[in-house]
């Protein structure tokens, strides 16, 4: 709210910066928080820094004025640090270009003068070139629905246009988190360096690459096969009519002999691991395929995220590679239109050249959108639009071709997903939210506030530059002759192909394919089935002319190129329906914190692929499925989904919702797979709010237990018996219509699956599917079986807090490459909450197997064949109702994955905890996990306070943290010291500390406050956390490892989490 919690002391800050101007720093990046609202502080420390003589001051609220402390944090050091870099460089450039007016584009796709240039506005600035250069090229070509695909030497970057440009206002990129204006581009490791691999079973496509230098094979550099070097072997790469510029002397043709001899070496590789044999030509082809696929999978990535429908586009394609695979993309999205610009190749530079002049401001709001704040909108944005303007008409731009756009940035009240709008009235606001919102998310929310969480402002300087016009080319003599006919490789044979030089083609003409065009700065291959015509305007538009064949006779034994193919088709699935989740969840659990998780399963309710969501959930999930198939044997009818929390029949602990679909065929008669999802749910009842009690002794303490229940019945949504259920028990359900929501979501993430593994089934047929999803798991089978050949018979003993042991026994056959994992010996069921069921400890079990074996397989059932897991019944890994079981899921899981690597000898442990932390009252519910330090290993140390092993959720932010809720994060910070020593030294812990605002019960659910991680190898224990609360009044209260404790406003709940084990001894130092 603005108060002044510490006043800042401008001597001290004065010290410090003049401490690191001494020492030679001259960037310095200024982030307090919520220092996008109020800045003075922020002035302050700025002007300071300027005066010490910091020749680069980066402020966060210039920098990016949005809520959000670590993206702002984050695009403030960029800007700090790219900045001093990009000026010596734009002021070389300029030295060089007297007189001449030089513009750099930034990465929101608008063009500024080059002495404004920032570094935070750099990043994509290339990639956003390419798309305003695809968007008016297209546009003049009459195309208003665009999908660009921009396929360079390393990456293929894709995007969506549909009558305006759309960006993003906040990126990750290369882990940086950006929140700065930028346009909305998903990138993909697949590009013509990507690197070609074959592991024993499967071929695999990068994500390495060749870069330029070797580069591919064909370079003449000593360089590995990868993907350009599939299209030399295919044909469709013509090394005569590309310039000679490679070898030692940059002067010699591109290889092809060296190609043809490493794919034949290649395929006798495959023969001999596999007996099946290939062709080269096949082989590569096989690698293409590939590629292709995880190149329209990044497509559906964006058009699932958007709630667009990719066959009712045209498919742009540019870049250097671009045109040698937009046929076969187009092929596996079902789109029928590709359009290629004579400049395609190198269209991002061309682009530029297309750019207006534009500035952008923003301003965070935080108000509900009402009429009564459309006054206070129309004045702020009236500030920005005159101090846009005004930077483009001190750029030269004229008054007459400035153009200005205002928008509003609106998301409903606690949620976080945001919609952009054009300012107008609040009513028409209101409603074309509501459009846009149902139809990305297929669903509104009409009891929750609409909130303006910022505005915008786009001023453009409108370029002066004309549209295309027709070309004037000479007219040809004679009828069209190819350059030269070629042999290609395509759909498994040879063609006899016609090659054409791009600059013999006039309008009007028609390229059946297959056929190769030669540009200067690309290759276009028109595949079979394809036809290309010249336009007017001199552009090339392919056409399917043939409908595409379904896939058939491609067999049902394993194949090395179906084999990662289905791989990569079974996870794009399972990553969609966890978009589709995250975007239309409504809690901050699901929808922020991404506490969920999506998998697939086979008819039996085997896993077959998952997303890499939380390992607790995919490990676990499968017996879920079993369990709702074994109680509904012909019950089932299409449009059913049921759900399930109850954690003797496969659920893990009550807030861990998994929703489950079966998957009937197009006509409704037989289930053909399961898809599921599971998502933390804020509050699912229980004795303190968040159903995380930390002292209850039986399950019903915990929640509402659901077990089999029908929550949509032949399509209809149960919702008066899901309420009746939620409200039932001892301690239902505190916020019951966010459940709801929750749970739509889940069925809506559901769905999609089904809808994509039907379209699966369509393409390549119900045996082919079904194959490989035996394929899959028969390959992460015999991995796990490499991994235990490896191992050795070894046991552990591990001590928990409240005195209990696991103890496991890992029992190797190596003759047989099967284990024994037994868990004989542990403590039985126990009194407190620490009980963890059976499938918890099988997910465990297949997380640490998962993580021996080094080659990119999908955690799938497969990995647990070779494994036969022992786990007593009535034990505290295998307990009977009605058991309490809230911290068996997040601690005990923990400490199960650390007693298996204890055992194997290979990593010391992590916390054995989750730490935590649930705070809240009949109002707000709030539940986070904090993260320790993780464990060292042989060859590298521990990493400070991550989330480790079991769990993969992200913390809140810390200024939507104190927006939502009463509270006030005092201090987050890394505990120093509380790693474990040893050759490797164990991450550290942090500490966390809470300021409570308002009278809430708050709990914590924790570990290794008593016994500490252990070292490894002589490694040294980590350090062990601690809780206590300091009260207003400047008393504290010790805590143990579970406690639960009333706040009062003014006291500060504190978490120290532990440090991670050291492993091996520290070397003596003479």
């Amino acid at each position: 709210q603005g108060e002044v919690i510490e006043r800042l002391d401008e001597a001290d800050v004065v010290r410090s910066l003049r401490g690191l101007h001494e020492e030679g720093f001259r960037s310095v990046a200024i982030v307090l928080m919520h220092g996008y609202r109020f800045t003075e502080h922020e002035k302050i420390i700025g002007r300071l820094a300027s005066e010490i003589g910091f020749t680069q001051v980066s402020v966060s609220h210039k920098v990016s004025p949005l809520m959000k402390l670590v993206s702002r944090g984050d695009t403030t050091v960029v800007d700090a640090y790219l900045s001093p870099i990009l000026r010596g460089y734009v002021d070389q450039v300029a030295s060089h270009m007297d007189g001449v007016r030089l513009l750099f584009m930034q990465s929101n796709g608008g063009l500024t003068d080059a002495h404004r240039f920032q570094g935070k506005d750099s990043i994509l600035s290339g990639p956003a070139g390419g798309i305003v250069g695809m968007v008016r090229t297209a546009k003049t070509a009459g195309f208003e629905r665009i999908i660009g695909f921009d396929m360079g030497g390393t990456s293929t970057d894709v995007s969506h246009y549909a009558g305006e440009f759309e960006r993003q206002f906040e990126t990750q990129i290369a882990g940086v988190r950006m929140r700065s204006p930028m346009m909305s581009i998903h990138t993909v490791a697949a590009g013509g360096g990507s690197i070609l691999h074959f592991d024993g079973t499967r071929l695999r496509v990068g994500p390495d690459s060749a870069g330029a230098n070797p580069g591919p094979a064909c370079y003449r550099r000593g360089g590995p096969l990868a993907v350009t070097d599939c299209n030399v072997m295919l044909g469709k790469i013509q090394p005569a009519f590309f310039p000679k510029m490679f070898g030692p002397g940059a002067d010699e043709a591109l290889d092809r002999a060296n190609v043809h001899q490493q794919f034949i070496d290649l395929s006798d590789q495959i023969f001999a691991a596999t007996g099946q044999r290939r062709t080269p030509e096949e082989v590569a082809e096989g690698f293409i395929e590939i590629a292709v696929g995880n190149m329209a999978n990044a497509i559906k990535f964006i058009s699932v995220q958007r709630g667009h429908d990719v066959t009712e586009y045209t498919l742009a394609t540019f870049g250097g590679a671009g045109g040698q695979h937009a046929c076969l993309v187009a092929d596996a999205l079902g789109m029928t239109r590709v359009f290629a610009h004579p400049l395609a190749g190198v269209l991002s530079a061309y682009g530029m050249g297309l750019a207006d002049q534009t500035a952008m401001r923003e301003q965070a709001v935080e108000l509900a959108l009402d009429d009564a704040v459309i006054d206070t909108l129309a004045a702020r944005l009236q500030t920005l639009s005159g101090d846009a303007r005004g930077d483009l008409l001190a750029q030269g731009v004229l008054p007459a071709q400035i153009e200005v756009i205002e928008r509003v940035h609106l998301r409903y009240d606690g949620t976080d997903s945001v919609i952009v709008v054009p300012f107008a009235a609040a009513g028409s606001m209101a409603a074309q939210f509501e459009v846009a919102y149902q139809k990305r998310y297929s669903f509104l929310m009409p009891d929750k506030a609409l909130m303006v969480e910022a505005i915008s402002v786009e001023v453009i300087g409108v370029s002066s530059e004309t549209a295309e016009a027709a070309t004037m080319l000479p007219p040809r003599v004679g009828a069209l002759q190819p350059a030269q006919t070629v042999r290609l490789f395509s759909g498994g044979q040879w063609h006899d192909t016609a090659l054409y030089l791009r600059d013999d083609l006039r309008p009007g003409d028609r390229l059946r394919g297959p056929a190769i065009i030669a540009e200067k700065n690309a290759t276009n291959v028109i595949e079979p089935g394809w036809e290309a015509t010249v336009t007017p305007l001199d552009h090339l538009v392919f056409e399917r002319i043939e409908t595409r064949r379904h896939r058939v006779a491609i067999g049902t034994s394993a194949d090395p190129v179906m084999l990662e193919v289905f791989n990569n088709l079974f996870m794009s699935i399972a990553e969609q329906m966890g978009l589709r989740l995250q975007n239309t969840a409504v809690s901050v659990n699901i929808k922020e914190r991404l506490d969920f998780s999506c998998a697939l399963f086979n008819a039996q309710g085997d896993l077959v692929a998952n997303a890499p969501h939380i390992p607790v959930h995919l490990g676990s999930m499968g017996e879920s499925i079993r369990t709702i198939i074994r109680e509904n044997v012909g019950k089932m009818v299409p449009g059913d989904v049921y759900m399930l929390n109850d954690p003797y029949h496969g659920g893990t602990h009550l807030p861990d919702i998994t929703v489950i679909t079966p998957a009937f065929d197009r006509a409704g008669c037989n289930i053909l797979f399961y898809v599921g999802s599971r998502g933390h749910h804020a509050d699912i009842g229980g004795m303190t709010p968040g159903s995380m009690p930390a002292n209850s002794t039986v399950v019903e303490e915990e929640g509402v237990l659901i077990n089999n229940f029908h929550l949509v019945h032949a399509g209809r949504f149960l919702e008066k018996e899901t309420v009746a259920l939620l409200s039932s028990g001892r301690y239902p359900a505190r916020n019951i219509r966010q459940n709801l929501a929750d749970l739509q979501a889940q069925v809506a993430a559901n769905q999609k699956g089904v809808d994509e593994l039907l379209n699966m089934v369509d393409h390549f047929g119900l045996d082919v599917v079904h194959a490989y999803m035996r394929h899959v798991q028969d390959n992460a089978e015999e991995a796990v079986r490499r991994v235990i050949s490896a191992l050795k018979d070894s046991h552990y003993s591990y001590r928990m807090d409240n005195g209990a042991v696991i103890e496991v026994a890992i029992r190797v056959d190596r003759e047989a490459r099967i284990a024994d994992i037994d868990f004989t010996g542990t403590s039985p069921q126990l009194r407190d909450n620490f009980n963890a069921p059976s499938a918890i400890c099988m997910a465990a079990v297949l997380y640490v197997f998962r993580t021996l074996i080094d080659d990119e397989i999908p955690l799938n059932a497969g990995c647990l064949k070779p494994l036969n897991v022992i786990i007593p019944p009535g034990s505290m890994l295998n307990p009977h109702y009605p058991a309490a079981v809230v911290s068996g899921n997040v601690e005990t899981s923990s400490c199960i994955t650390n007693a298996l690597y204890g055992a194997l000898g290979v990593l010391a442990s992590a916390p054995g905890t989750m730490n935590n932390f649930t705070f809240g009252n009949e109002q707000y519910q709030y539940y986070e996990t904090i993260s320790g330090g993780s464990g060292a290993g042989d060859g590298f140390n521990g990493t400070d306070v991550v989330q480790t092993h079991m769990t993969n959720s992200r913390m809140t932010d810390p200024e939507v943290l104190e927006w939502r809720y009463p509270v006030r994060l005092d201090s987050y910070e890394i505990r120093e010291g509380s790693g474990g020593s040893g050759a490797w030294h164990g991450g550290c812990g942090g500490t966390r500390k809470v300021r409570f605002l308002e009278a809430m019960t708050a709990s914590i659910l924790s570990n290794n406050r008593i016994v500490p991680p252990f070292g490894m190898h002589g490694g040294g224990p980590g350090g062990c956390g601690h809780n206590y609360v300091v009260r207003a009044d400047g008393r504290i209260t010790s805590l143990s490892f579970v406690a639960s404790t009333e706040m009062a406003p003014g006291d500060v709940f504190v978490i120290e989490t532990p440090g991670g084990g050291g492993f091996g001894t520290r070397p003596a130092i003479d």
